[in-house]
């Protein structure tokens, strides 16, 4: 039988473990660099510089940290009710609709601050919908949200296929898209922003979405920490048993979890559709759905350590395309493993180094010591 983990204070559990696990993770890729004949080092320097060195490299990464952050804070959700909600890459891209009806049908009639908070509803609504089947299946029927997730995702993928070749394309051209969105339906760049701060964005898609995801963050942590839903879900993740032993409705719980993690993943439709493209195209969640995943493991399901994970994972994709133009040795497959590292070791092997790290601290950490009883020495 195997012992327990030792319980460790929260800033080791959720700041230097992860911290040490990302360490080590780099550590193997740097090996992995080494063995195609590069310097690790150099390797190192060039995706920081790519990703911070200069203001288009940092509006990049911080576009790819909007995206990732709601993906994280979708998966996250759906963890701490005890579910593994994989299906953000297909609720994100049917996200895009909600976001794309909005834009095309009001972007000509209504400013942009009116239409977001409509499109911010449109996107959490169509991924909430799209998360309720695989949702109602799992709490009434027993079919595992992993499966039915997974489906959605290609069904996803095939309706807006389908979507775009036909019904939503325009007249005239044979690319499979939406017209491009009137004014109203585009988000405003944040170059403007950063300009008073001296930084200069250039051509960086980087728009106000990063704020809504910034606003999604805080709602989050109110809702898991700060209400009697979020305590709810916290108590079914953690035994299903004793929630159906304290009267909680565990079908009901099931399905307002998947619809919140649905709707957090739609949220992410917000920044590529009517923040960068103005139009709604095929593929535009690129994988984020499933960076998402990572994320969540990474920063432990809580919003504080799902944002510096997607930061990271900002940096990864940013850096790794620099990285990968400037030392051509280093192919965007082997940015891909860079990135498999840092899951692997963040997420599957996320307690190899929680015994060491346990024992460590047991040994330094100085004996408790409180006031003494009065009138003589403690016994």
């Amino acid at each position: 039988m195997s012992r327990p983990y030792a319980k460790l204070p929260a800033w080791i559990d959720h700041g230097v473990i992860p911290l040490l696990n990302v360490v080590v993770a780099f550590l193997v890729a740097g090996l992995v660099v080494l063995a195609v004949g590069e310097s690790p080092v150099e390797a190192a320097r060039l995706m920081l510089r790519g990703a911070f060195g200069y203001g288009e490299g940092f509006g990049f990464t911080l576009f790819y940290t909007t995206n990732f952050i709601l993906t994280g804070l979708a998966v996250a959700v759906a963890f701490h009710g005890g579910l593994f909600n994989i299906g953000g890459e297909g609720q994100a891209y049917v996200g895009g609709l909600g976001v794309a009806l909005v834009a095309l049908n009001l972007g000509s009639v209504l400013p942009w601050w009116v239409n977001l908070p409509l499109a911010v509803v449109a996107a959490f609504a169509v991924g909430s919908a799209w998360a309720f089947v695989p949702g109602y299946l799992q709490a009434r029927r027993g079919s595992h949200v992993v499966i039915t997730t997974i489906m959605f995702n290609f069904i996803a993928s095939a309706l807006m296929v389908y979507l775009l070749v036909g019904p939503l394309r325009p007249l005239g051209t044979m690319q499979p898209e939406t017209r491009q969105f009137d004014i109203g339906g585009q988000l405003p760049k944040l170059g403007g922003l950063f300009e008073t701060l001296g930084f200069d964005l250039g051509g960086a898609p980087l728009n106000v979405t990063f704020f809504v995801a910034l606003a999604a963050s805080f709602a989050v942590w109110v809702l898991i920490w700060r209400t009697r839903l979020g305590y709810e879900i916290r108590t079914l993740g953690f035994s299903p048993s004793a929630a159906r032993y304290a009267g909680m409705r565990e079908t009901r719980l099931v399905v307002t979890i998947m619809l919140i993690s649905g709707g957090l993943a739609g949220l992410m439709a917000l920044n590529s559709v009517m923040g960068d493209q103005y139009r709604l195209q095929l593929n535009f969640p690129a994988g984020a759905g499933f960076v998402g995943i990572a994320v969540a493991l990474m920063g432990r399901g809580h919003p504080a350590g799902i944002i510096p994970a997607a930061l990271l994972f900002g940096v990864l994709y940013q850096g790794g395309a620099e990285l990968a133009f400037d030392m051509p040795t280093i192919s965007r497959d082997m940015i891909v493993i860079i990135q498999g590292l840092v899951i692997l070791f963040a997420g599957a092997l996320e307690n190899m180094l929680r015994p060491g790290v346990g024992r460590l601290y047991g040994f330094v950490r100085l004996p408790e010591t409180g006031p003494k009883p009065a009138g003589g020495e403690a016994r």
